[in-house]
């Protein structure tokens, strides 16, 4: 059971009904806001699309007496509830996690918030790229010149799979205890978590990572390079042997790897701009092609820098069927974990049009009165 909109839950709710769950998603009239994002999937939005094909939509107004009795019978016979509205508001009318688990000890209930429960903030309205902001996320990405988003809504993205991993492992602990559990992710919080080195290496050493573009800041040399071609490639050194045979083997510069400016990674980096200008001159000697096939050759990690175009005919992208709220057929990345040895979800699932099962539901949740 789902009171959900935007990026966060209904993509933790995605994650489930992916697995097999039945997901009723609980929409207001109007539906879930991220509706209206665009029309890029074949009419629908291309947020909602990615993230509710496969569920049920009920349309209902918590306010009504009558609705919010239908939500609390649906409550009734459900695993989990997952909800990400503003703070509090699902509280005020009567579904505040505390409540529910009071009144269902084996319901697991999921809350996921911008900021957690502490106030002030825990009243912010929150959304990816403030968090992005807040958490210093911004602080560490773009060039050196100029802060960048890091371009997809990554703070939702992990929040909602953090709630996944949770409300998965509570299950597990209730098949066990019989007790379900209360879980609580926030934007902010998977977000700082994900800032670790960086804080670490602000509070040992007094200086936060700086902004390096298409480098990496605590690894060198771990980038992009230019071929005479002008094509960049990026490259990933990640210890002392593979150094050696990217100087031997690649750059065909045996001298670079004895030079004690670069004798180890601290090294390397203490001294990136003297680094990269050696390596950077040896890449644009030869076209991408060659730099390539001698990356290969000599074992060393390496990537084409893709557009968005590139990647719609990369070799490794697999897709899967939906079908569109209008009928259609979309074609989206596939789930990104394959299993064996259970049931796969099922090949073309639909985007619900807004309301499709309110009718249905209504009725496979009667009132008492109705049921006598």
């Amino acid at each position: 059971m789902a009171v959900e909109q935007a990026v966060a839950a209904p993509l933790c709710t995605a994650r489930l009904a992916d697995a097999g769950a039945r997901v009723i998603k609980v929409e207001r009239e109007g539906g879930d806001f991220a509706r209206g994002y665009d029309t890029a999937a074949s009419g629908d939005s291309s947020y909602f699309a990615w993230l509710n094909h496969g569920k049920e939509s009920v349309v209902l107004d918590i306010k009504h007496a009558d609705d919010s009795h239908l939500l609390h019978r649906m409550i009734d016979g459900a695993d989990v509830f997952v909800q990400n509205l503003a703070p509090g508001a699902l509280g005020r009318a009567g579904f505040g996690s505390g409540e529910l688990r009071t009144k269902h000890p084996r319901l697991v209930t999921c809350d996921i918030s911008g900021y957690g429960e502490i106030p002030p903030l825990s009243e912010k309205r929150a959304y990816d790229l403030l968090v992005q902001a807040e958490s210093g996320l911004l602080s560490i990405s773009g060039g050196r010149g100029e802060l960048g988003r890091i371009g997809v809504s990554i703070c939702d993205i992990g929040a909602g799979i953090t709630a996944h991993g949770a409300i998965l492992e509570a299950l597990i602990a209730r098949s066990v205890s019989g007790v379900g559990a209360s879980v609580r992710v926030s934007l902010f919080d998977v977000a700082s978590e994900w800032m670790t080195v960086p804080l670490i290496h602000q509070e040992n050493g007094g200086v936060s990572p700086r902004r390096h573009g298409l480098r990496h800041p605590s690894i060198a040399p771990y980038g992009a390079y230019t071929g005479s071609d002008g094509v960049l490639t990026l490259v990933s050194i990640q210890n002392e042997r593979e150094w050696k045979r990217f100087c031997d083997e690649v750059l065909v510069l045996p001298a670079l790897a004895a030079d004690p400016r670069f004798s180890d990674n601290e090294q390397r980096v203490a001294n990136r701009d003297a680094l990269e200008d050696d390596v950077g001159a040896a890449a644009e000697a030869m076209t991408a092609a060659v730099f390539r096939q001698r990356l290969s050759d000599a074992s060393i990690a390496f990537g084409e820098v893709s557009s968005v175009a590139d990647l719609t005919t990369h070799p490794a992208l697999r897709r899967r069927a939906v079908k569109t709220s209008g009928g259609g057929t979309l074609m989206l990345p596939a789930h990104p974990v394959r299993t064996s040895g259970h049931t796969a979800p099922p090949d073309s699932p639909a985007v619900p049009v807004i309301g499709a099962d309110t009718e249905r539901i209504r009725a496979e949740y009667p009132s008492p009165e109705e049921g006598n």
